[in-house]
Order: structure tokens, then C-alpha cells, then sequence
């Protein structure tokens, strides 16, 4: 006869009393701590992780109620106290949102359509890695917002797992995962009053949700709640300079990172308003029928902000017909503009760009000379001679691919980056407000030959000291680096100040120094440099 399969629930049981029961062979000692599993109390009730490599890790976690129905479009609520032990050893859903689309090789070199856990809208959980879940242990905390812009990805990702980063680093890690697109940033307030007037935020609360959390937990898992780190690369990083603009996150973080992801502004109340209309008429919801909003299944509502979504995505660029409203309430102004918010003047910063970003959105790998003159001369139009000599007498051996791709980021992700950190100095400068501190990524990736340069997402990895993803790969060089740079992250969300032992001095950034941090090939290269590729900037300021 067969043997009966036992349930998930059954085997946990099972595996905890034997571990805590066992002996070792020949009457030795019995084991004092059980070598599978952790037990931590949070506020809410008790939850029941697993150990890897000697770090615990609790998946899962939540820190906000289900979304769904009447809670969707709503600033998030809170999680019911529980009793007895919740299980905390698989991902929580990801928000709805389209898969990731393979057809591109850098696709798989970020592995986004790798996303465990599953698709939903009960989606507000968190995951945690710590060396100990010792209470009074007073370890840094890193919380981690992931990329994907606001629509896509989450922190259950391979590509954010913080195993490596815990253990290197003796840190907390926590990845978030929070409401995407429509359902994060459709603006009702126009439509549906009062009840709606932060709707086109709730992505973002429920980040501030998940701080909320932290805040009241962390110290179970071994975690300092006065010294938190939140950063995050791309749409981390756009999610990480909105929350610099939120009175309800003021106090819930304490250092701030941004790579590759500077959000000077955010979506304007009349556009959004605008976007609103169309989506409710694409669902056939009238003006005073919203509660239909509430009982339609999720998948229709992901269905509709495909279509607005499609456009972006046929010219390679991200989708943006939702994002962070500023709406008056819960984002007051935009993020840095026009200048640094108040709210969070106290809160240092590090701000950075990889040489190359914008390689990660192209495909014309056999760009000719002539075509790269075709690209640059759309831009700037007569100057296009001058501007391809220039690029080409810093980089010889460059192919027009990457140029191209360089350009473009000189355009885009940099100068972001660079008004960005400006203005955070401006009003240190002032007297109201904290450093900045600036990196630039040139060390290309070995993907394909280095044919991406030094592309968006290249630095992520090293940023966790985790390097099996494609765009780093194992190595001694890519280990060294990331030993550099996930050790001023370590020294950051611990101190303040990414000074640490094994990257060279790096002054804070000033608006006549412009000193940077710059990874240039191996460990042995990176150095502080004042102004890098200051006739890049200058130009590109001018335009």
C-alpha cells in the first residue's frame, strides 16, 4: 500500500520535536538549539523561520492586511495578532504585474522572471535574514527596495536574496514587497473624494507599513531600530528618494541610499487624474459606481493597465502610467524638486550611477560609426562630430554600442543622479542638513563578452556581496569588489559614514569638489576622484 504523503504543517511538526529531541550517538550531550528552525516573537505573534549556513532566515513576513476588496486602493491596515506558531519558510505573494519577458539577454542576466512565492494582492510581507534573532544584539539594519521601477518585481527575487549580505556584513537584510502599478498608483481622489485622496500613494505607505514594522520588530531579529539603511537600485532607488519626500516615513529610516534610481519629481495630481479616467472607462466604472473597483477580480484590473503599459514597452523604455502621486497628503511635493526636502534633511545619503546604464534597453549590438552619428546627431543635432570625438578620446576601444549607451546615461540616469546629490548639498550647505557621499560603477561586466560595458543593475550583486548572478559572475576580481563596496554599505547603515577598511578614503561629496568614489576595473584601481568625467557633465548641464 502506498504511503500516505505527509502535509507541509505534519512535517514541520514532525522536524521540530525530533530536532529538539534528538541526541547526538553514544549518549554525548543533547543539542541545546535546534539546528532547522527559529522561533521569534514579534509583536503581532510568534513565527517560525529556517537556518541556512548558520544565518536565520523568516520569509514571508507580513506587516500589512490583504489588499483585496475593500482594502484595495486603501492605505494599508494592520496585520491581526495570531496565536500559536505562523510559518515564516516561503516567500509571500509579489504584486500583480506582467512577467518578465525572456526574448532579451539581459533579461536573464537580472533573472527577473524569477519571482517565487506566487502572484497576488495579498502581497504586503517582508523577508529577513539575520546572523542570530538575538534581542540586544543592536545589529545595523538594511532594508532593501527592489527594482522594477513601479510595476514590476519584488523582494523575493534571487537577484535581492541577503543571505551573503547577513552573514559578510552582521547585519539585518529585509527586502519588501509592497503594491505595483494600478493597484500601488491609480489616482481616485477626482473621482471617488475623500475616501480615494491617497490612492495614488498606497504603494508607497505600504513601504512606510513596512518601516512601521521594523521599527517595532527588528529588535527581535537581532536589529537596531535607530540605525536603518534604505536603499535600493532602479525603481529602489526611486522608491528610496520618494520616501525622503514623506512626512509619514520622517523618523523611520536613518541613512538612505540611491543607485541608478534618482526621483526628482513625481507624477503630477493632473496627469494622473487623467490616467485615472481612461483606466475607469477601459473597465466600463463609472464615476459613481467605484465600488465596482472593489468586486472586479484582480486580473481584470492587471489586464487594463497592460494596455496603458504596452506603448512603454514596444519602445523599450519602462512602463510610467503609474507611479507616486504627489497628491498634497501622503507625498506633500515632489522629491527633490525644487530643491531637497526638508523632511528628511537629517538623513545622509549615497547616491550613484553605473558608467553605462542605458545599455540594458538596447539591442542594436551591431551599431556602425554611422549609426552612432545617426543617434547622437538626433540629440544634439551639429554638435554630433564633436560630441563622438569626445566620447571616442576617452574610450578608444570602445564599440558604438556602448558609446551609445553612454550617452544616453550621460542624458538621463546622470544627470538625475548629479542634480540629485546637488541639491541634498545645497542644503547641507545651508546648515539644515546631512552629507552626501557619490560612486560611479565603470568596472564593465563580463556578460557576453563585456558587450553591455558597465550596464544599469551591474553593481546590485556586489552592493550584497552575492556575485553567482549574470551580469558579475564568480570570480576573485568580482569577490574583491564586492568585498569594497558591500563594506560601506555595512559601514553606512552602521555609522553614518561609508568610510570603511577595505575601500580607499572617500571625502564626502561637496558641490566644488565633486569628489566620487569610482570602481574602475579591479579592487586595486577604485579610487576617490574629484569631479570624474567633468567635461561629460558639463556639457550634458548646459543642454
Amino acid at each position: 500500500m502506498a504511503q500516505r504523503a505527509m502535509s507541509r504543517r505534519q512535517w514541520l511538526k514532525s522536524a521540530a520535536a525530533l530536532a529538539a529531541g534528538s541526541a547526538v550517538a553514544g549518549g554525548a550531550r543533547a543539542m541545546t538549539e535546534d539546528p532547522v528552525f527559529s522561533v521569534v516573537e514579534t509583536a503581532n505573534g510568534k513565527v517560525r523561520g529556517l537556518k541556512s549556513g548558520g544565518v536565520h532566515v523568516f520569509k514571508g513576513l507580513r506587516y500589512g492586511a490583504d489588499t483585496s476588496g475593500a482594502n484595495r486602493f486603501m492605505p494599508p491596515q494592520s496585520v491581526q495578532k495570531w496565536s500559536g506558531v505562523r510559518d515564516a519558510t516561503a516567500y509571500g505573494n509579489y504584486a500583480p504585474q506582467l512577467p518578465a519577458d525572456r526574448r532579451r539577454a539581459y533579461a536573464d542576466l537580472i533573472a527577473y522572471d524569477l519571482q517565487p512565492g506566487g502572484m497576488g494582492e495579498d502581497c504586503l510581507a517582508l523577508n529577513l535574514w539575520t546572523p542570530s534573532p538575538a534581542k540586544g544584539a543592536k545589529r545595523p539594519v538594511l532594508v532593501h527596495l527592489h527594482g522594477g521601477g513601479f510595476y514590476a518585481g519584488s523582494g523575493n527575487s534571487p537577484q535581492f536574496d541577503g543571505e551573503m549580505m547577513a552573514r559578510f556584513g552582521d547585519v539585518v537584510f529585509i527586502t519588501v514587497n509592497h503594491r505595483l502599478g494600478s493597484f500601488g498608483f491609480l489616482n481616485l481622489a477626482e473621482y471617488g473624494g475623500d475616501r480615494y485622496v491617497q490612492s495614488g500613494a498606497v504603494g508607497m505607505l505600504d513601504i512606510v507599513a513596512a518601516l512601521r514594522w521594523v521599527r517595532e520588530n527588528v529588535e527581535s531579529f537581532g536589529g537596531d531600530p535607530s540605525r536603518v539603511l534604505v536603499f535600493g537600485q532602479s525603481g529602489g532607488g526611486l522608491k528610496t528618494s520618494t520616501l525622503m519626500a514623506m512626512p509619514a516615513a520622517q523618523g523611520l529610516f536613518h541613512r538612505a541610499g540611491v543607485m541608478s534610481g534618482s526621483g526628482i519629481r513625481a507624477t503630477s495630481l493632473a496627469h494622473s487624474t487623467e490616467v485615472a479616467g481612461k483606466y475607469l472607462a477601459a473597465l466600463q466604472v463609472g464615476k459613481g459606481s467605484l465600488d465596482r473597483l472593489h468586486t472586479l477580480p484582480f486580473e481584470q484590473l492587471l489586464a487594463v493597465q497592460m494596455r496603458f503599459e504596452y506603448a512603454d514597452r514596444v519602445k523599450g523604455e519602462a512602463p510610467r502610467a503609474f507611479a507616486p502621486v504627489v497628491d498634497g497628503v501622503a507625498i506633500p511635493r515632489h522629491p527633490f524638486d525644487p530643491d531637497a526636502p526638508a523632511v528628511s534633511a537629517q538623513v545622509p545619503m549615497i547616491i550613484s550611477t553605473t558608467l553605462d546604464e542605458r545599455a540594458y534597453r538596447q539591442v542594436n549590438f551591431d551599431l556602425d560609426e554611422a549609426g552612432l552619428q545617426r543617434f547622437v546627431r538626433e540629440r544634439v543635432g551639429d554638435d554630433a562630430t564633436r560630441v563622438v570625438a569626445m566620447y571616442r578620446e576617452e574610450d578608444p576601444r570602445a564599440t558604438p554600442f556602448v558609446l551609445q549607451a553612454r550617452i544616453d546615461t550621460d542624458m538621463t540616469f546622470r544627470r538625475g543622479a548629479q542634480l540629485q546629490a546637488d541639491r541634498k548639498v545645497a542644503a547641507q550647505a545651508s546648515g539644515h542638513g546631512a552629507p552626501v557621499w557619490t560612486y560611479l560603477w565603470k568596472t564593465p561586466s563580463p556578460a557576453y563578452g563585456g558587450r553591455y560595458g558597465a550596464p544599469h543593475g551591474v553593481d546590485i550583486g556586489p552592493s550584497l556581496h552575492d556575485i553567482r548572478m549574470g551580469l558579475n559572475g564568480p570570480s576573485d576580481a568580482s569577490l574583491q569588489l564586492a568585498d569594497q563596496l558591500a563594506s560601506a554599505w555595512v559601514s553606512f547603515a552602521a555609522t553614518g559614514d561609508p568610510a570603511n577598511g577595505q575601500t580607499p578614503a572617500w571625502p564626502a561629496y561637496t558641490s566644488t569638489r565633486r569628489t566620487t568614489l569610482v570602481f574602475d576595473g579591479d579592487a586595486a584601481a577604485t579610487r576617490a576622484q574629484d569631479d570624474p568625467r567633468r567635461a561629460f557633465r558639463e556639457y550634458w548641464s548646459g543642454r
